[in-house]
């Protein structure tokens, strides 16, 4: 995955820029970022703050950890199921 060159502060104080005043272009063409990946970013971050952010990141992280054991434990049991109807 394609890693941002804007952390999340950044990405929010952007947003709060425009929340000040500043039309979506003027900060598009400020920041030099495209029109989709400002309102990308209003729609993901809007109304958060850097606190908020962080968190979301950390529970994105774990929920892949957890998606990730998930399918490990699934894969472990039919690889066992799959042994025992060959023995059986």
């Amino acid at each position: 995955m394609k890693r941002s060159r804007f952390s999340e502060e950044q990405i929010i104080g952007i947003l709060k820029e425009h929340q000040a005043g500043l039309s979506a272009k003027e900060l598009c063409r400020k920041h030099g970022i495209s029109d989709a990946t400002f309102y990308k970013w209003r729609s993901k971050y809007g109304g958060m703050e850097v606190s908020d952010a962080r968190r979301l990141k950390a529970l994105e992280a774990e929920n892949a950890k957890l998606k990730k054991m998930l399918a490990e434990q699934m894969l472990d049991v039919a690889t066992l199921k799959e042994m025992l109807r060959k023995n059986f």
